[in-house]
């Protein structure tokens, strides 16, 4: 009997069976969805409308997209940093605290706004530290999922993140255009109430989110060495980094290649938004299909699988023009990505010490958002110079490169756990 029971156990080379029950009925959980879905839709509400509320100001284009370029690196930098305090500190505090200062800095630009009183260096200290502040929110939280859910739910659990964090990109900026409408500083003060509302959700967390290790005696440089060097000699994990800031520029670079040749075309605004919203679309629903996906196909399967399957859909945007058919075939990447970032993401924390999870988390995120930032600009020089074709067929190639990658290491995601 003793062997039977043995032999029904997962190995630790498999990813736990998908079968435990949903993680909305643990009330941690919910409270931590809700706080992120209500952090996004309020930031989504307010970042694509900070510029133009510069521009009313009088402050030129330029300079008002220097702001917001300014804010979003400032979000990279810090992103690592949190990470190192987050393995050091309890997390759930340095959740509510980074809220509240978020709440801080973006109600001033709602009392500035409201009163007619728009100054450039106060909106960059505060887009500043609003984004200082979110990075700090989402280092502490990437270290929360393990306390939140048990193993065998990680992947059913990262798929309902994944799903929450694109309906919020699609629903986030139209809520703002609406809002937008009502008043300038509408969208605003609704960033800063729901900063107040995630520091009231991440509070009420009853879970000890604190990292499995006594305060740290250690450095700062020592401890971010640690995290940096632990997800490079990890070969599974330096796989995701490269795989990762690989397909992040990739479908950067389609995304805006697609709005470029659309507008270069004469597409109206309304059609460019309609292919972004389609593409959102299809992230939405890979996203939800995910966790069902990986309970039934081998994990190597759908990495290898997939990662291959944005090829022709890469190539695919080579031949076509209109604006339904650049947003169905974007649509279609999208709906691929959502799978392997779950089973990749499932994996990393299977693999990663609880003392090093914030750190793990952002030295992947900062990889992969560190090189989509360089994506409009790249995407737009090459459309330029060689046309929406070459830039379509290039990435096509590209994807092709990673995916032969992704094919000779996809056996990584079985392997054991150090």
């Amino acid at each position: 009997m003793k062997k039977a029971e043995e032999k029904s156990k997962p190995s630790g080379a498999e990813l736990p069976e998908q079968r435990s029950p949903s993680p909305f009925r643990g009330r941690d959980f919910t409270l931590f969805w809700a706080a992120g879905a209500i952090d996004g839709l309020g930031t989504c509400a307010s970042a694509l409308f900070l510029p133009l509320i510069l521009l009313d100001a009088g402050h030129p284009a330029g300079l008002a997209g220097l702001v917001a370029s300014v804010a979003l690196v400032s979000g990279l930098v810090v992103s690592p940093v949190a990470g190192v305090y987050a393995d050091r500190w309890p997390r759930k505090p340095m959740m509510y605290a980074a809220a509240l200062v978020a709440a801080g800095a973006m109600g001033s630009v709602f009392v500035a706004v409201a009163l007619g009183r728009v100054v450039l260096v106060h909106v960059l200290v505060a887009a500043v530290v609003e984004q200082a502040a979110s990075a700090t929110y989402g280092a502490a939280a990437s270290g929360a999922i393990r306390r939140l859910v048990p193993p065998e739910g990680y992947a059913r659990a990262i798929g309902h993140l994944q799903a929450r964090d694109q309906a919020v990109q699609i629903v986030g900026p139209t809520l703002g255009g609406v809002l937008y409408q009502l008043a300038r500083w509408v969208p605003l003060l609704a960033d800063a109430v729901s900063f107040l509302l995630v520091a009231v959700l991440s509070r009420a967390i009853r879970a000890d989110l604190a990292p499995g290790r006594e305060p740290a005696a250690g450095s700062f440089t020592r401890d971010l060495a640690e995290g940096l060097r632990f997800v490079w000699a990890e070969p599974f994990l330096r796989f995701v980094v490269l795989w990762t800031a690989g397909i992040n520029a990739l479908l950067g670079a389609l995304y805006f290649h697609a709005v470029f040749d659309s507008h270069a075309r004469g597409a109206s605004p309304s059609s460019i938004g309609l292919i972004l919203t389609l593409a959102g679309v299809g992230g939405l629903l890979g996203a939800l299909a995910a966790p069902w996906l990986v309970r039934r196909v081998p994990a190597p399967r759908i990495v290898a699988g997939a990662s291959w399957a944005m090829v022709p859909t890469a190539a695919g945007l080579a031949l076509v023009s209109g604006t339904w058919a650049y947003g169905l075939l974007l649509s279609g990447v999208s709906l691929i990505v959502p799978s392997v970032v779950v089973v990749l993401q499932t994996r990393a924390v299977l693999v990663t010490p609880d003392r090093l999870l914030a750190r793990m988390g952002t030295v992947l995120g900062t990889a992969g958002q560190g090189v989509a930032v360089l994506a409009p600009v790249a995407a737009g020089v090459l459309v330029a110079a060689y046309g929406g074709r070459a830039v379509a067929l290039g990435c096509a190639g590209a994807f092709a490169g990673l995916a032969l990658y992704a094919t000779a290491r996809s056996g990584l995601v079985n392997r054991e756990a150090p």
